[in-house]
């Protein structure tokens, strides 16, 4: 009787979660476009998706990280292309083993972070400037480093992180499962992740309420960052090459599936799990149409369609979540 109760708890909890909607999209668009064309659901069609959902998913982790706190990160693309070419850069030119120079492209990433999140907490300078201005600074670093032309020839270790598989699961999938796992038990099980969401919630009160603010905006900012770079190094591994030239416009993609999943730009709202499932209701639709050989253009439409109304859908919960407080 008592496990009865209990499943019938968590069963009620669920069917109670705001990212239920993103979660029954999910199902609706798997389920028509393997309908649509059964190549869809294939295992090769499906291992390709877990590899793009690494990338986009990360990034959307990383990015909702800042977003909860009330801020934004535009760079995300850019650190991908420049922490691509240079650990690419570092294992073939500066002659750095495989491991080594993907720990030091991480580190590149955390400092990067380092200096957004001190830009913007102790110079005031606000995100959306700080980050842009890393945006076009990285890609042409990126451009500058490689003078344009791919980095080949990079070390063994890097085309097996793209390559492996476990029990048929890309590795760069586990990565990303891995990488949700420890962001649901920080932010929703810890003292610093609870801290985090209420600077996003009100920054002023959390300050007054002892909370060192400027520290935990700093460090969603160095996740942000991180996860960027991490980005980068999958994407060399995938394509073999240091390629400067990727990653245009995934900041809008790693935006929008965080949006998509819940995460309310006005900040200190949205969950993990949401952000997962929004990141996977993006791979679907980009996988879906190219399945069936949609134009890029109009994948771009279907993804700014699909960025407005999450965009719109936020505000209307904004309204209504201030409405129910007066």
């Amino acid at each position: 009787m008592t496990a009865t109760l209990t499943e019938r708890g968590v069963a009620g909890s669920f069917l109670q979660t705001k990212e239920l909607g993103v979660v029954g999209a999910v199902v609706v668009v798997f389920a028509a476009f393997a309908f649509a064309n059964p190549n869809f659901a294939s295992a090769s069609n499906l291992q390709t998706m877990g590899v793009d959902l690494a990338q986009y998913g990360l990034l959307a982790l990383g990015v909702s990280f800042v977003i909860i706190t009330g801020g934004i990160d535009l760079s995300v693309g850019s650190v991908v292309a420049l922490s691509g070419v240079w650990s690419a850069w570092l294992n073939v030119h500066a002659g750095l083993p495989d491991l080594v120079a993907i720990v030091v492209t991480l580190l590149t990433g955390v400092a990067i972070g380092l200096v957004h999140g001190f830009a913007v907490t102790f110079l005031g300078l606000p995100p959306f400037v700080t980050t842009l201005v890393t945006l076009v600074a990285a890609r042409g670093a990126a451009l500058a480093l490689t003078q344009g032309f791919p980095i080949d020839g990079i070390g063994e270790t890097f085309g097996s992180i793209a390559q492996y598989r476990l029990a048929g699961v890309p590795v760069p999938a586990l990565l990303f499962v891995g990488a949700c796992v420890v962001a649901f038990f920080f932010l929703e099980r810890t003292h610093v992740g609870r801290q985090v969401y209420a600077v996003g919630g009100n920054a002023e009160a959390a300050r007054l309420a002892g909370i060192r603010t400027r520290r935990r905006i700093i460090l969603t900012y160095v996740v942000s960052s991180t996860c960027a770079a991490a980005v980068g190094i999958l994407v060399t591994a995938r394509l073999t090459v240091g390629q400067p030239g990727v990653a245009v416009g995934w900041e809008l993609n790693a935006i929008a599936a965080a949006v998509i999943g819940g995460i309310s730009l006005s900040g200190g709202v949205g969950r993990v799990l949401g952000v997962a499932f929004g990141a996977i209701l993006l791979v679907c639709i980009n996988s879906g149409l190219v399945i069936l050989h949609v134009s890029p253009y109009y994948q771009q439409i279907v993804l700014g369609a699909v960025l407005a109304v999450a965009i719109v859908t936020d505000r209307l919960r904004a309204r209504r979540s201030e409405r129910l407080q007066s």
